[in-house]
C-alpha cells in the first residue's frame, strides 16, 4: 500500500496512448515507485538500463504472470519529475494493459490526472512554467516548423530571455529602492538617470517583442485562410484541388455552399486551415442568406483571404492584403494583378500553392530564438511594459518603486517564479494523460 508519510501518492498512466500499436508505455512517479516495481518484478533494475522482467500479480492467493517486459528505473532527483520514476514497457494489448493498471492500483498507486507528471516537474523545480508549455506544444506539432518553435521553448529560450529581464528589472528596483531608502545621502546623480535609461531600454525591448511575436503566436496556432467569392466561381473546387481530395460538394448549380466548409492543409511548413464559404451574392433565400453573413464574418476574421473570380475584370478587394485569384483561365486569360488559375486544367495552381505558402511563411515569421507563443505570455509582458512605461512617468520615487514592482510580479508569472498556484490548473490542464 502507499506510504502515509504525507508525500503525494504515486501515480500512473499510459504514456504511449491508446491507439493499436506493438509496445504501450505505462509511467509511475512518487514516493514508493521503487516498492512497487519490486513488487510486480522481484527488484529494481539499474538506474536507467532497461531489464527485460516478468511482472506478476502477486496481491492474490496465486501469483500470476501479467506480461513480460522492458522496465526501467528512474531514481529521484535525476528523472522528468525529480521523483522516483518508472517506465514500463508493455505489450500493447487491452487485456495486458487493464490488467497492468489493475495491479498498479492494488498496489496503492492512482491513474495520473493530465498533466500531473509535468506539474509534479514544475513543482520539483524540474522545469518552468514556459517549459511545460513546450511540451504541450511539442506533442501536438504538426509540422516541422512547430516541432523547432516548441523544441526552443522547451530547452529554455524563452525562459532564459525572461529570466534576463527579471534580472535587470531586479537591478533597477535595488537602484530605486537605494534612492528612497537614502534619500538624504547625497547620491551620484547618475544613479536616477541611469535608473530612467534602464527602464526606457527595457520597456523599448519589450515593446519590441511584442510587435514581432504575432508570428509565432500564428504558427503555434495555426493559419485560417478563408476563400471567398461570388457564386459559382470555383471556390468549393479550389478547396478540393488544395486539400488534395474531395471536402466540398461542387455543383454547377448556384448557392450550393450553404455553410463554412474546412479543412487542415499544410503550406509553406504551416498548418492552415481552408475554410470554403458561401458565394456573396444578394438573395432572398433565409439560409443561404445566413451563409452570405457567415462568409463576411470569415473575412473579417481570417489571416488571409483569397478572392476568388472569374472573368477579365478585377472585382472590388474585400480585403486589402488578400489575394486575387483568377480561375477559368482555360476560358479566359486573367486580368494583370490577378493570380490566374484553372482548377478544371490545373493550370496555375502549381504557382498559386508557392504564393500561398509564401504567405503562410511570411505571416508566421518572427524571432527564431524565443518565439512569444501563448496569449498569456503576451498578456504577461504587456502587463509588465505597462508598469514601467507609468514607473518613467512617475517622479514621486515611492510611486515609481511600487510600478516597479508590479513590473516583477507581472513577469514572474511567465515563469512561474511568483504568483501562479491560479495558473496552474489552466496550464497543466491542457496536457494529455501520461504526460
Amino acid at each position: 500500500m502507499q506510504e502515509n508519510d504525507g508525500s503525494p501518492p504515486v501515480i500512473f498512466a499510459l504514456a504511449s496512448g491508446l491507439s493499436r500499436a506493438a509496445i504501450a508505455v505505462m509511467r509511475l512517479s512518487g514516493k514508493g515507485s521503487g516498492r512497487i516495481v519490486e513488487s510486480l518484478c522481484g527488484r529494481l533494475p539499474a538506474p536507467r538500463r532497461a531489464s527485460l522482467r516478468g511482472l506478476w500479480n502477486r496481491q492474490v492467493p496465486t501469483p500470476v504472470l501479467l506480461d513480460r517486459a522492458l522496465v526501467l528505473w528512474f531514481p529521484g532527483p535525476d528523472s522528468y519529475t525529480g521523483e522516483d520514476s518508472a517506465e514500463l514497457h508493455l505489450h500493447a494489448g487491452p487485456a495486458v494493459i487493464n490488467a497492468v493498471a489493475d495491479t498498479l492500483v492494488a498496489l496503492g498507486a492512482r491513474p495520473a490526472e493530465p498533466g500531473e507528471f509535468s506539474r509534479r516537474a514544475f513543482g520539483n523545480g524540474r522545469l518552468d512554467l514556459m517549459q511545460a508549455e513546450g511540451i504541450a506544444d511539442l506533442i501536438d506539432a504538426e509540422t516541422e516548423a512547430q516541432r523547432r518553435q516548441a523544441l526552443a521553448q522547451v530547452d529554455g529560450a524563452q525562459s532564459r530571455l525572461y529570466h534576463e529581464w527579471a534580472d535587470r528589472l531586479r537591478t533597477l528596483l535595488a537602484h530605486q529602492e537605494a534612492l528612497i531608502d537614502f534619500p538624504d545621502e547625497e547620491l551620484p546623480p547618475e544613479v536616477e538617470q541611469g535608473l530612467l535609461d534602464g527602464l526606457t531600454a527595457l520597456h523599448t525591448t519589450m515593446t519590441a517583442y511584442l510587435h514581432e511575436g504575432e508570428g509565432a503566436e500564428r504558427l503555434r496556432r495555426g493559419l485560417v485562410f478563408a476563400i471567398v467569392g461570388e457564386p459559382n466561381v470555383g471556390k468549393s473546387s479550389l478547396l478540393n484541388a488544395l486539400a488534395g481530395r474531395d471536402a466540398a460538394i461542387v455543383s454547377a448549380r448556384a448557392g450550393t455552399t450553404r455553410d463554412a466548409i474546412e479543412t487542415r492543409i499544410v503550406l509553406g511548413d504551416v498548418p492552415v486551415t481552408l475554410v470554403d464559404t458561401a458565394g456573396l451574392r444578394e438573395t432572398e433565400d433565409e439560409i443561404e442568406a445566413e451563409g452570405v453573413r457567415r462568409s463576411m464574418f470569415h473575412v473579417k476574421q481570417a489571416d488571409c483571404v483569397v478572392q476568388v473570380f472569374t472573368g477579365s475584370t478585377l472585382p472590388p478587394r474585400l480585403e486589402e492584403a488578400g489575394l486575387l485569384v483568377c480561375n477559368k483561365i482555360d476560358q479566359q486569360a486573367a486580368p494583370e494583378g490577378a493570380i490566374g488559375i484553372s482548377v478544371l486544367t490545373h493550370a496555375g495552381m502549381d504557382v498559386l500553392r508557392t504564393v500561398l505558402a509564401g504567405k503562410a511563411r511570411a505571416l508566421t515569421a518572427g524571432r527564431a530564438n524565443a518565439p512569444l507563443t501563448r496569449a498569456r505570455h503576451r498578456a504577461a509582458i504587456e502587463e509588465t511594459a505597462h508598469h514601467i512605461g507609468r514607473a518613467l512617468a512617475l517622479a514621486w520615487p515611492e510611486m515609481r518603486g511600487e510600478e516597479m514592482r508590479l513590473a516583477m510580479r507581472a513577469l514572474g508569472r511567465l515563469t512561474g517564479a511568483v504568483d501562479v498556484e491560479a495558473l496552474l490548473d489552466t496550464v497543466f490542464g491542457q496536457f494529455c494523460i501520461g504526460k
